[in-house]
């Protein structure tokens, strides 16, 4: 992604040459050679473009997946929708922008150690993307634990996702629907606690011990979880 948020149109063409290959091959060094080739982009061009190869492509492909989100749920009436509501259409429109055997392919390989710190990132960023469109305005710990939260809903999805064989991938949604049942009565019952003395100085001692920490400024994104 370029700096003006703009996609670079070389990585861009690159993902398109790459995506017939990556079925077959993975996020591999042979996708992103036949990705050169049949793109017709000069090899040092494209080593700019994606210096770190296939995995560019394959974050690009994620980033890509954001992007039409962002665009399917402006088409989309938020507004007479309850929150659970909204989150869960919003995991379900995202799942709608990608190809499952493309991110069965991702998820082999953010597994590997050494890149699972970007898989981090990018499901971060994607919970990031979500909760703005949503309109979500804190600016203290709750920017971090909502991402997080959504970031632990997001990843069991995908897996479920991924294996789903029902028509119409149902009991994913319904999935989907019983994760963010049991985060809203996670919250829920912190919010009980406040008329109860001792329960509320146990679930609020993180908060004390937290509560100086605040959301990143404007657009900045370096404190995300994998970030290097």
């Amino acid at each position: 992604m370029a700096a003006n948020g703009i996609p670079d149109p070389t990585r861009e063409k690159l993902l398109d040459a790459a995506l017939d290959h990556v079925i077959f091959d993975g996020w591999s060094p042979e996708t992103f050679a036949q990705a050169i080739s049949d793109s017709g982009t000069p090899e040092p061009l494209a080593r700019i473009a994606a210096p770190r190869g296939a995995l560019d492509l394959a974050s690009a492909y994620h980033v890509r997946g954001d992007r039409s989100m962002l665009s399917a749920l402006e088409q989309t009436g938020l507004e007479e929708m309850k929150m659970r509501e909204k989150i869960a259409h919003a995991i379900w429109v995202r799942l709608q922008q990608v190809d499952r055997e493309i991110v069965q392919k991702s998820m082999s390989l953010y597994a590997l150690p050494h890149l699972a710190p970007e898989g981090t990132r990018l499901l971060w960023e994607t919970s990031d993307t979500i909760w703005t469109a949503l309109g979500d305005s804190s600016k203290d710990m709750n920017w971090y634990t909502k991402r997080m939260t959504l970031s632990s809903v997001l990843a069991s999805t995908i897996l479920f996702w991924i294996g789903d064989e029902s028509a119409d991938n149902s009991e994913t949604l319904d999935f989907i629907g019983r994760r963010i049942e049991n985060v809203m009565q996670f919250e829920k019952l912190k919010a009980s606690t406040k008329n109860n003395k001792i329960l509320s100085k146990i679930f609020n001692l993180p908060n004390l011990a937290l509560q100086n920490i605040q959301a990143p400024a404007g657009t900045n994104r370096d404190d995300l979880p994998g970030t290097q």
